[in-house]
């Protein structure tokens, strides 16, 4: 054994050549700072022995290292800027002592190279890489960017254009994503990839492959002439402000630090990556984002620990009512690997929902994600029918007809009578209490509704909601065949439109009510999009839910809470239906639409729909960005406080993660209730207070007031 620590071992694999095997305690290799420490001792150590002729970087599990310990971390974010750029180096110069390390060097990467993993790779002169190769720097996601070298390495290697795309969108690539732009040097079998790494770096240590040419184009300024940076560098920053509005520093400084140091060597390079990193470390953004993984791991460790309670064995689930949304479930299903029975009363809605789940399925194949044979398997895993007894054989059934109450009883109590002792009955509904649809069951103890959210392949919420006598059995099920799906379910308390909706329906109602004032609602959407961060403005998002699927849930809406949500005589939504307009699906809504090249919706204004509104609205009016912003917000703000206190959501972990996953409330702002704390509860109360004349949706509770005079934050200092 040449070296030994608790997260690697290092000794000869074969004649001199030295093989440094990751082994981190626990399912997957991180970079904790003592690993790091350690890896820093070891790399001094293996240096200066003259036997090795070449190294090689391996893993004993099924990845390699799937990056930093960002738990760990975490507290070193808290230091002042100048601390935070001296450890930054600290760590950076690991990686340097790895690059010149006095021999060949390789690493075998086996499943995801991520992160801090991924920049360990970039740091060695060659990669071989497994067919089942997950490699990217998703940095950007948390705020920040690559600081263990990734800003200086990859440009050299795969391209600044390519580098730029890469940590600008904090994407994972696939083996022949990685090969094709040289990222790695070879792709094998898994069962090769140890052999096959020896060998290469054998030729290398035997003078038959030029390592040191490799390694120092790593260690140079970037191939580029002036004009190409100009152009390369003016683009991709042009490319990433026009996607991300300003909102999110880290992209931009990525591009930054890659134009900055694109002229220097490594030395040099990695000093501008330590000092911009610790700039991004410290700011409010990287907060709220950092903030997020911390929910996104609490709400999956809850869930987890849910399902391990479960004592369902789910085996073969079911959908009844296929179309797009039954189609979607069936297809998550199935390619999850649980096998579904798709039902419906109609071959017509069967047809659509396997044509849906086939799409969706022909898109993967299409680039590259799934085998064609894998294709047919996943939809044999589907089984379309118009029998009622092959819905008996499964262990959950997820009811998805259509959102009316009277019809959802009659369904459910209907599948209550033929369903097997045990199975699990839910509802895709997205408004109707779990109550109000339990009344119709013998034993509404088996029920719990599981609200999915549309396209269900894209969207990870699943909001699972408890009746008043749902049994804890019934709901750990239900939260295991989510987790199962690939989804992230949160549980939440029975009440009209549940968590989501419940919160999403006071923000439309506050955009209505600014449109019938003279506001331009094209106007209040570029406001609601480019200054506040939401990735559709309020009338867009209303064309593409359906604005008569809007109209609809406000009526169920004005039943549950009369006092904050009673329809309203002037509703810009109820005329637009009235005259049908219902929106994307017809092409005419707020908006009117028409395919673009590819085939999908593009909005454009429509002279009918503004002269139809202004039967109903006041004279044309400019409202400040800030006013439509609080106009629209303060509302749904209400009503997400008002959740808490009610225990309708458990947590503001939750809150936030269902608005972000739900519908897409602006990362960079960290959720509700993060924003909250970032604006001030105090202060959002008295913002509320200078609206409380225009209705109850704008009127703080008792508690919320109680809250901000106490100087209540939801989230504490640390950002957990």
């Amino acid at each position: 054994m040449l070296f030994q620590s608790e997260s690697f071992q290092v000794a000869f694999v074969k004649d001199n050549i030295a093989e440094f095997k990751f082994c981190v305690p626990g399912s997957v290799n991180k970079l904790s700072q003592q690993t790091l420490s350690d890896c820093g001792a070891a790399l001094k150590e293996l240096a200066a022995n003259k036997d090795i002729k070449g190294m090689i970087f391996t893993s004993d599990k099924d990845h390699f290292i799937v990056g930093a310990d960002i738990f760990e971390f975490l507290p070193t974010f808290k230091k002042s800027e100048e601390e935070l750029t001296q450890w930054i180096k600290n760590a950076t110069d690991v990686f340097d002592l790895l690059e010149d390390l006095p021999f060949p060097t390789i690493s075998a990467i086996n499943g995801m190279a991520l992160g801090g993993g991924c920049e360990w790779v970039l740091a060695t002169d060659f990669r071989v890489a497994s067919e089942e190769l997950k490699m990217g720097l998703p940095e950007v996601k948390l705020g920040i960017m690559p600081g263990f070298g990734g800003t200086v390495r990859l440009p050299r290697i795969i391209g600044a254009d390519n580098a730029m795309t890469w940590i600008t969108t904090g994407k994972e690539h696939r083996a022949k994503q990685a090969l094709a732009v040289g990222a790695v040097d070879a792709v094998v079998a898994k069962d090769k990839l140890v052999d096959s790494a020896i060998k290469m770096v054998e030729l290398a240590a035997n003078g038959k492959l030029d390592w040191q040419a490799k390694r120092q184009a790593k260690l140079d300024p970037l191939a580029m002439n002036q004009m190409e940076q100009g152009m390369s560098f003016a683009t991709a920053q042009g490319m990433v402000f026009g996607k991300t509005k300003g909102h999110y520093p880290s992209p931009l400084m990525a591009v930054a630090t890659i134009k900055t140091a694109a002229n220097h060597g490594r030395a040099e390079a990695m000093a501008i990556e330590n000092i911009n990193f610790a700039k991004l470390a410290k700011t409010d953004e990287a907060a709220a984002q950092v903030g997020i993984f911390l929910a996104d791991q609490f709400i999956k460790s809850k869930a987890r620990k849910l399902a391990k309670n479960s004592s369902t064995d789910i085996k073969q689930a079911a959908v009844l009512g296929a179309g797009i949304m039954g189609g979607g479930i069936a297809y998550q299903s199935a390619y999850k690997g649980t096998p579904i029975i798709m039902k419906d009363i109609n071959q017509a809605a069967l047809d659509l929902g396997m044509q849906e789940a086939s799409k969706l399925l022909g898109n993967k194949v299409q680039r590259g994600h799934m085998k064609l044979e894998q294709m047919v398997a996943t939809l044999g895993a589907i089984k379309p029918t118009l029998s009622d007894d092959d819905v008996k054989k499964a262990d959950i059934i997820v009811e998805a007809v259509v959102e009316n109450p009277k019809i959802k009883q009659a369904v459910l109590s209907q599948l209550e009578k033929d369903m097997p002792e045990g199975t699990v009955l839910t509802s895709n509904t997205s408004t109707i209490r779990i109550d109000e649809l339990a009344s119709a069951l013998e034993k509404p103890e088996n029920f719990c509704g599981m609200h999915f959210f549309n396209p269900v392949h894209r969207m990870p919420l699943v909001e699972i909601i408890r009746g008043e006598k749902t049994s804890d059995e019934t709901i750990n099920a239900v939260v295991d065949y989510a987790l199962k799906l690939g989804k992230s379910p949160i549980v939440v308390n029975d009440c009209p439109g549940f968590f989501v909706n419940r919160v999403l329906f006071p923000y439309f109602a506050g955009f209505n009510q600014l449109v019938v004032e003279g506001a331009d609602f094209a106007k209040a959407d570029k406001v609601m999009e480019n200054v506040f961060g939401w990735p559709m403005g309020p009338a867009y998002l209303l064309d593409v839910v359906g604005l008569d699927t809007a109209n609809h849930c406000t009526g169920v809406m004005a039943d549950g809470f009369p006092e904050r949500m009673a329809e309203q005589e002037k509703d810009p939504v109820a005329l637009l239906v009235k005259e049908g307009r219902f929106g994307q699906k017809n092409g005419k809504g707020f908006y009117q639409y028409a395919p673009d090249r590819k085939g999908k919706p593009k909005k454009a204004k429509d002279a009918d729909a503004i002269a139809l509104l202004s039967t109903i609205c006041d004279a044309p009016k400019e409202f400040s960005k800030e006013e439509v912003i609080d106009r629209c917000m303060i509302p749904m703000l209400n009503e997400v406080l008002l959740c808490l206190q009610e225990n309708i959501v458990a947590s503001p972990q939750e809150a936030d993660m269902a608005l972000i996953y739900g519908l897409g409330f602006p990362p960079f702002r960290g959720g509700a209730f993060r924003y909250l704390d970032q604006i001030g509860l105090a202060n959002f109360v008295a913002k509320a207070d200078q609206y409380a004349h225009l209705g109850a949706i704008y009127q703080v509770s008792d508690i919320t007031r109680q809250w901000a005079e106490e100087g209540r934050q939801f989230y504490s200092v640390e950002g957990a």
